[in-house]
């Protein structure tokens, strides 16, 4: 995965600056991160997903999953992962994304929404930054309605009787919300959609765009969680040198050696099966069998990396870690967060066993070797 230099710099610079451990305090106290925000938006970093022909920059999915990685590394306490994805999203649909910040839904809801005539009619759960996004970017289906011309499917099914999905562009004024909040002290809400209809929407196609959603966005915290392990490994690294116990640095005693080389091992795990999964992406395409392996393993090992990396950085850090003033806990509980949304560990090794369960034991090594 080889990200533009340029874009990295400029995206590390301008994060390093402007999204300071007082800023992510304050954003989860409620003052809102506007002067960030404005910064990012004007660098064209929110849109990098989407191409030219829609409005955006053109940027690579490479700068994009980069930009993403240093947003973990930061704890950007701003939906800048969630307005890429959307926008993406978006743009694979044929849909001009809006500007301002953006969120998706469903996430992790088990059927789509509901089209039935112009409007929308359902809920989804859990849905990243939606009080504060302008737009919610949301995966339906149509329903049949007595009242339509052609009994309101506009394409609705195959002949197989599939349900066929599309893709609505929501104003959030036009939804219900109902504010919750996640782990990391973001906002993780409740949206309603009865009533709401669409500025624009795409014709359903024969494409599970919900699959779509979840791997892409699987790919996305998993560089999320490698970019914010990345910064608990740093920070580590940093407090075992400056902290002194018995009259030397705490990283001299063996015990703390051990932890902080164990912690580079999960750090590097992660990072590895993050890249491995962008790369996939950018090389096979959303769809690919290859993808959904090199995803799914990727996900399940940056989740299992976020619950050892971080229990290893609390206990090198001991009390300090914990500590409200201290940047510690923005990454570690960003971490647990993560690890759950677009499928936990479980979900996805369950999906993984039976995805290689049906090609048998004897293609079990040209799979894994074809990612």
């Amino acid at each position: 995965m080889n990200a533009d230099p340029l874009i990295v710099d400029t995206t590390a610079r301008m994060l390093s600056e402007r999204c300071g451990p007082e800023v992510v305090t304050a954003a989860e106290d409620g003052a809102r991160p506007d002067a960030l925000w404005e910064a990012l938006d004007e660098s064209a970093l929110t849109r990098a997903w989407i191409p030219e022909t829609l409005g955006g920059p053109g940027t690579s999915l490479a700068d994009g999953f980069a930009i993403v990685r240093l947003a973990g590394t930061h704890t950007v306490p701003a939906p800048l992962a969630e307005t890429l994805l959307a926008g993406w999203l978006a743009s694979e649909a044929g849909l001009e994304a809006p500007e301002g910040p953006l969120t998706v839904a469903p996430v992790d809801a088990a059927a789509p929404l509901q089209l039935r005539g112009d409007v929308l009619a359902g809920s989804a759960k859990r849905v990243p930054f939606a009080r504060v996004c302008e737009h919610i970017v949301a995966v339906y289906t149509s329903v049949r309605t007595n009242d339509s011309p052609n009994g309101g499917m506009e394409g609705g099914t195959d002949g197989a009787g599939n349900a066929h999905l599309g893709l609505a562009l929501v104003p959030r004024r036009a939804c219900t919300i109902e504010p919750g909040t996640s782990l990391a002290g973001e906002p993780c809400d409740t949206v309603v959609f009865d009533g709401a209809v669409p500025i624009t929407r795409s014709t359903p196609v024969a494409v599970n765009l919900t699959e779509r959603l979840q791997r892409m966005g699987a790919a996305m915290r998993s560089q999320q969680m490698a970019g914010a392990l990345e910064g608990c490994l740093e920070q580590s690294l940093r407090y075992a040198a400056d902290r002194r116990q018995f009259g030397r640095p705490i990283g001299k005693f063996q015990a703390v050696q051990h932890n902080l080389a164990v912690l580079a091992g999960e750090v590097a795990a992660a990072t590895t099966s993050a890249d491995a999964a962008a790369s996939a992406i950018i090389r096979h395409g959303i769809d690919d069998d290859r993808t959904f392996l090199a995803v799914a393993t990727a996900k399940i090992r940056c989740g299992q990396a976020a619950g050892a990396g971080a229990g290893i950085a609390h206990q090198i850090h001991g009390a300090m870690g914990f500590t409200r003033e201290y940047s510690l806990q923005h990454r570690t509980r960003r971490l647990w967060a993560w690890r759950d949304e677009f499928g936990p560990e479980t979900v996805w090794a369950i999906a993984l066993g039976r995805h290689l369960a049906r090609r048998g034991g004897d293609a079990l090594w040209a799979t894994v070797t074809a990612v």
